[in-house]
């Protein structure tokens, strides 16, 4: 693996790196799952979800000024708490967030390509092709990083210029009708935490601009570019969720995009492209997952890779030989092949969810606590970002407790050994190290 060095990743590099996890997901697993909650709204929800993860933007944008780092949100934390347990947990609940998402976005790839034959719709070929990805963005992430920023740039120039057209055609082939996308009048048939929950969702899917902090230690002049490029990843994945969404509702019902849901952009392309809307659709939705996959896997092994370094997560190399990073990029891709192959879009999209969520609350709050003074932010919009993330997180935990109470007993488990494991691996250390 080449060794990462200073100036080596230009704004334009961690701008495609950013927009290439966001965009790999967001859109084309979530947006159904998105409509199933917030119905007609849902095109707005994907704003209101910018909005927020705007306000937690704040907070990673004057962390990245002040430390610059290619530990990204692992050293947030650290400076925030210490090389501590909530250190080390919340990176960790941060790094399954992003292998989750990993995982997400691999059978999103394997369903929309099943689309092109006819295969049934739980067919155990969508697991086979999103591990087959997996495994392909292991290999072009061990060929180094040329190859990733490379292939990144491409991959997101094609989805974000798909996108747009797909977009536009949709509206066109609707006579760009606004009042079809969003509707006057609002369903009494979802219940307030229903909206707020689906936020939830959309939050996860513009979460992607987190992992540009991990390019600190590498972008040119990365106290001003690291900032600026979760702006602009965040601006321009805004512009395409919304305007994606409007296309959408405008040619599809409620009822058809949840039956649609994990493919709802396929069906919505019909009207402005006829026959050729499956191809066109699939094609962007090959070129986003598998961007999406290479730069998260690239930003997961990177922190957890340094998470290593500092002596905050175990780590045994079974017999393997190389660069500490290959060995978590190998952990990272193994983990995500399982979680793949044995768990359904919806439950891995909530897990996700609560996850990053969590993990947010937490790097917020210690910025809060501890570095309020330090890297100089404004108190208000911290605990602004606090107060929206939980109420959206508590709104989604009450769905989740009243439709699928196993993803919240998954949950808690996975949260429980997080924690206690860390706390007992740094007591195990510090004790050896006396």
């Amino acid at each position: 693996m080449d060794d990462y060095k200073k100036n080596s990743l230009s704004l334009t590099g961690a701008v495609a790196l950013g927009t290439g996890v966001m965009i790999g997901a967001g859109i084309f697993a979530l947006l159904g799952q998105v409509a199933e909650l917030s119905g007609v709204l849902f095109p707005l929800a994907f704003l209101v979800g910018a909005v927020i993860s705007g306000f937690s933007a704040y907070a990673y944008i004057k962390l990245s000024n002040a430390y610059p780092s290619a530990g990204g949100i692992a050293m947030y934390l650290k400076m925030a708490y210490g090389p501590g347990t909530f250190t080390a947990a919340g990176s960790l609940l941060m790094a399954f967030s992003m292998v989750i998402g990993e995982s997400l976005v691999a059978r999103t790839f394997g369903a929309y390509t099943l689309q092109l034959f006819d295969v049934e719709e739980n067919s155990i070929w969508i697991s086979i092709l999103g591990v087959l990805l997996l495994v392909i963005a292991f290999l072009i992430n061990i060929s180094g990083n040329k190859v990733i920023g490379r292939t990144s740039l491409m991959m997101a120039v094609i989805k974000i210029g798909g996108l747009v057209i797909f977009a536009i055609a949709g509206l066109w082939a609707a006579g760009f009708s606004f009042g079809e996308a969003l509707p006057s009048s609002i369903s009494g048939d979802y219940a307030t935490y229903s909206y707020i929950g689906a936020l939830a969702f959309t939050i996860l899917a513009y979460k992607g601009f987190t992992t540009i902090t991990n390019s600190g230690g590498e972008i040119v002049n990365p106290t001003k570019n690291v900032g600026r490029a979760i702006i602009i990843s965040l601006f321009l994945c805004t512009l395409v969720y919304v305007l994606v969404a409007l296309a959408v509702s405008a040619n599809l019902s409620i009822p058809e995009t949840i039956a649609a849901k994990d493919f709802s952009l396929a069906e919505a392309s019909k009207p402005a492209f006829g026959k050729y809307g499956l191809w066109f659709t699939v094609g962007i939705a090959i070129v986003a997952t598998i961007s999406g996959v290479i730069a998260s896997i690239f930003a997961v092994s990177r922190m957890t890779a340094m998470l290593t370094e500092i002596n905050l997560i175990p780590h045994k190399h079974f017999g393997m030989t190389g660069r500490l990073q290959k060995h978590m990029l190998v952990y990272t891709v193994v983990i995500a092949i399982l979680l793949t192959a044995f768990f359904d879009l919806n439950r891995i999209a909530s897990l996700g969810a609560i996850f990053y969520l969590t993990m947010d609350v937490l790097l917020q709050w210690g910025v809060l606590k501890n570095l309020r003074k330090k890297i100089n932010v404004n108190s208000a919009i911290v605990i602004t970002a606090i107060l929206l993330d939980l109420v959206v997180l508590g709104s989604f935990l009450w769905i989740k407790a009243s439709s699928d109470i196993l993803v919240i007993i998954v949950t808690l488990v996975l949260m429980v050994l997080v924690f206690a494991g860390e706390r007992w691996f740094l007591r195990s250390t510090n004790e050896e190290n006396i």
